[in-house]
């Protein structure tokens, strides 16, 4: 299971307020905690690297081979190529590849792993007629991020070639919303990009709608849009007297999915006890979405069992940043207790 990533900066700001020695802001900490997991993330092939060469136990929870290769399997993705060219297949782009693992011929039975060589493993071996590739036994050269395959097909598909490899982790982020009085709310939303924060949309209310009282409506899907948006649902509030209203509370319920800056999205004023022609509209804005905002969350990827690590290395890299040399002698000192105890 996955670090919790509100349970480790509330964590390191208690440690570094109890004894008043500095504050983190969320910009300072997502950028060290994105940091510290991409470490920890490359020491596990250190130390698979390592294992390997070490005498090895089948006592079951304690095969440290068996830990680290449950910790990277979660970066672990099976993807067709992203493109081909005549027989030249581009690595897959989403996600895409941190460490090349191998690749497999798919349009063959069984779908055979494709031997990587060198150029010149491959004009030695074409000149031997019983090491000649086949479907069967397919061969390919890797070189700048691209997998030249043999032997060649008349009609290629990216579809033909999948990619076993391992991604990077996604960057750490602890999302807030602004309270009443400045502080930082967090956000447990998950993030992405393209979302519609789980927020206000009152600022982009272009139009108010026609009202005769006023009106609290839930749950309320768009009636129109100019995009290709579908599925959002907000709640909303209008004030007002006959014939106008105003917007005085809008907030997503569902956000929805396919939805894009400038998209004008319209409720009818019948929703509101209206009359015709008085519609609600909003234009979306790019701040209204995850990726142009501090809305919405990502939880660090490793998992629970380096929760301990993972504090510590932040409030090392925190001590740089507040500069107290105290938060990084103590951090160290545990840090390198750990690793003693590990490598026993």
């Amino acid at each position: 299971m996955a670090i919790n990533v509100n349970t480790v900066y509330t964590t390191v700001l208690s440690i570094l307020n109890k004894e008043q020695r500095g504050y983190l802001t969320p910009y300072e900490f997502n950028q060290l905690a994105t940091q510290v997991q991409l470490e920890i993330f490359e020491n596990f092939f250190e130390d698979y690297n390592q294992y390997i060469r070490m005498p090895k136990t089948d006592v079951e929870f304690a095969s440290r081979m068996d830990h680290i290769h449950e910790e990277f399997q979660v970066f672990e993705e099976n993807k067709p190529a992203s493109s081909v060219t005549s027989n030249v297949y581009n690595l897959p782009i989403e996600p895409a590849v941190h460490r090349f693992g191998s690749a497999f011929y798919e349009k063959a039975i069984g779908s055979p792993e494709i031997e990587i060589v060198s150029k010149r493993e491959y004009h030695q071996q074409i000149l031997s007629p019983i090491l000649q590739p086949s479907e069967n036994f397919p061969i390919a050269i890797y070189q700048n991020d691209k997998l030249t395959v043999y032997p060649a097909q008349a009609s290629p598909l990216a579809s033909d070639i999948g990619f076993n490899y391992i991604r990077k982790p996604k960057d750490v982020r602890w999302g807030f919303s602004i309270g009443s009085l400045g502080q930082y709310i967090y956000d447990p939303n998950i993030y992405s990009a393209n979302l519609i924060n789980k927020s206000s949309l009152l600022s982009s209310v272009t139009i108010n709608p026609t009202n005769k009282n006023d009106a609290v409506v839930t749950s309320i899907n768009p009636d129109s849009t100019s995009g290709s948006g579908v599925d959002l649902s907000v709640n909303i509030t209008t004030t007002g007297g006959t014939g106008s209203a105003t917007v005085t509370s809008l907030e997503v319920v569902n956000q929805g999915s396919g939805y894009v800056a400038n998209d004008l999205i319209t409720f009818n004023a019948a929703n509101f006890g209206g009359g015709v022609g008085g519609d609600l509209v909003l234009k979306l804005k790019s701040s209204d979405f995850n990726y142009d905002s501090t809305y919405a969350s990502t939880n660090f990827e490793i998992s629970e069992s380096q929760q301990s690590q993972v504090i510590l290395e932040v409030l090392k890299y925190a001590g740089v940043v507040i500069r107290d040399p105290s938060i990084i002698q103590a951090a160290s000192q545990e840090l390198a207790q750990d690793n003693a105890n590990e490598k026993r």
